[in-house]
């Protein structure tokens, strides 16, 4: 995955101050709860040289007056002495933990495995009158953001089910229904383009009746065919529904994670078998300061040591990020844009 978007906040320059809140269940003590965590943190970067003028902007973005959303989705933050480089949500798996880090580069490697697991899934569940279509961000061990819910429907706004009254046969009423709701699948199937366009989503998920899904999957374009995985679940009508297609979706979403990590894990070999690839803390540390690494690959569960300046480096020389679930020396490994020996050459 490219990260350009990390490139701002890395060429700021520290010192950074870089703050994980995990996502905790909703309480009443919810703002007392944040303000000792924080407090804690905030000690912490405090002794390890971080000055009032870098923590305040952190005071403002924590200690809010309605500090639930803080304290149920988690952030991750970063800040220099500009201010506020980074406030997006974190949604740390209960126990993973809170952490603050002090130094001269950021500490984006937790942010970077949840981004690299993460999915942005467009959900759309079909019925003959249209279909509500959601934007979701999704990771397999992690609680699903969404977007408000649009439904989608076509220009006509003829109720399909209404009696209709009048001299029209029963082949005349068939075939205006069906006129409406392949209208209803044509709105639908541009709507998904729109956001395809957009957005560019990882996934695109129809649920729903069956009939439904199958006007809309016949009026989906080549492009949305490509993200398309179909799922029986059913509409969202019902609290039962919904809790369906949510494990559904995470379902799907571990598997692609899992497919990706593959992916990488397989290109990786590849490179190594046509030296295109090195592996270890110090060859990787040396090829990415050269702008010799087309992919970063991380362990999808542990930091290598001194990784947050090997992150750094890869995002400066735009540079793929990514996960390995496969044993890599000392946790790190990298895809070269060419040769191990131009690579590393003295």
């Amino acid at each position: 995955m490219n990260h350009n978007h990390l490139r701002r906040v890395v060429e700021s320059g520290g010192p950074y101050a870089t703050v994980y809140l995990e996502g905790r269940t909703p309480s009443a003590d919810a703002e007392t709860q944040l303000r000792l965590r924080w407090s804690e943190l905030r000690d912490q970067l405090s002794e390890s040289g971080a000055e009032e003028s870098l923590l305040e902007p952190i005071d403002a973005i924590i200690l809010v007056d309605e500090p639930t959303e803080v304290h149920t989705d988690g952030r991750t933050i970063v800040a220099n002495s500009q201010g506020v480089l980074l406030d997006e949500h974190w949604d740390a798996a209960l126990g993973d933990g809170d952490a603050a880090h002090y130094g001269d580069v950021p500490e984006l490697g937790a942010y970077l495995r949840q981004e690299s697991r993460q999915f942005d899934v467009v959900l759309v569940i079909a019925g003959q009158d249209g279909a509500a279509v959601r934007e979701l961000s999704v990771t397999p061990d992690r609680e699903r953001t969404e977007n408000e819910s649009v439904h989608v429907t076509g220009d006509n706004d003829e109720d399909i089910n209404k009696p209709r009254r009048g001299a029209y046969s029963h082949n005349q009423i068939r075939r205006r229904v069906d006129e409406i709701i392949k209208d209803n699948a044509r709105a639908v199937a541009d709507f998904i383009d729109r956001l395809i366009t957009d957005h560019a989503p990882g996934a695109v998920v129809l649920a729903g009746e069956v009939q439904g899904r199958t006007v809309v999957k016949a009026e989906l374009s080549v492009r949305a065919e490509e993200l398309l995985h179909e799922i029986s679940e059913g509409g969202n009508d019902d609290d039962a529904a919904e809790e369906a297609i949510d494990v559904a979706v995470r379902t799907l979403v571990t598997k692609l994670a899992g497919e990706r990590e593959a992916d990488n894990s397989e290109r990786l070999a590849e490179s190594k078998a046509h030296d295109r690839a090195v592996e270890g803390r110090t060859e990787v540390a040396k090829a990415v300061e050269r702008g010799a690494v087309a992919t970063l690959l991380l362990d999808d569960a542990e930091a290598a040591e001194g990784e947050a300046g090997i992150i750094a480096q890869a995002v400066l020389s735009s540079a793929e990020i990514g996960l390995s679930h496969d044993p890599m020396s000392e946790n790190i490994a990298a895809i070269l844009r060419y040769d191990v020996g131009a690579a590393l050459a003295d």
